[in-house]
């Protein structure tokens, strides 16, 4: 049984560095570089969750973030923000555009996997049978 992640970030070594490590942990990993590509891979596969950059070039990903509680399908999707911006007030920010929890980086793996495993449990889609 695995749980699908959508990872959406821009920058292409933080990408690949989260998507090797979630793989190596048994997850299936959906990526997306950029707004457009985040929203199309929600429409076509629903995640278990999504890991999120907050700056996104020239795009916001708290957009995102809120545009997922929107939607009737996806709302229940744990929303997991990554990013470099982790002062107090950006948190109460974070967490209210939305997301579920926020990582900062550079990302503290075990940190991350405690998330996943507190919110992944919780969702509201069970695991794919591979």
């Amino acid at each position: 049984m695995k749980y699908r992640i959508l990872v959406v970030e821009d920058n292409p070594l933080n990408l690949e560095l989260l998507c090797a490590w979630l793989e190596t942990e048994g997850y299936e990993v959906l990526s997306a570089a950029d707004l457009k590509s985040a929203f199309a891979s929600l429409q076509n596969m629903k995640p278990h969750a999504v890991l999120l950059d907050i700056q996104l070039g020239d795009d916001d990903g708290l957009s995102l973030a809120a545009w997922i509680r929107e939607q009737p399908d996806l709302c229940h999707i744990p929303v997991i923000a990554v990013t470099a911006h982790a002062l107090v007030g950006e948190r109460e920010q974070i967490l209210q555009s939305g997301c579920t929890a926020f990582i900062p980086k550079p990302v503290n793996f075990n940190l991350l996997q405690e998330h996943l495993d507190r919110w992944l449990t919780r969702s509201e889609m069970p695991p794919s049978a591979d």
